[in-house]
């Protein structure tokens, strides 16, 4: 059982106490390219930044983002 993957979410925060978490998703998201430029890409470093956001956000959006990040057009912070 030390195998099991254990479920969690990003903590509250309450700068979005509203249903809709769009907002706390692309904040999430932007605190963990933040996290990569303060650390110098470190992605061991940013695991809790990049958790968070991977367990708000829909997949498809992280998955656009990083495609933007890496062509270079994402609308966020630039990393």
């Amino acid at each position: 059982m030390a195998d099991e993957l254990k479920v969690e979410t990003t903590p509250r925060d309450p700068r979005f106490p509203n249903t809709n978490q769009s907002q706390h998703c692309w904040t999430r998201y932007n605190e963990w390219v933040l996290c990569l430029k303060r650390t110098e890409g470190d992605s061991a470093g940013c695991f809790k930044t990049r958790k968070f956001a991977l367990s708000i956000c829909p997949n498809e959006w992280i998955e656009k983002w990083d495609e933007e990040r890496e062509a270079g057009n994402f609308p966020g912070l630039k990393y």
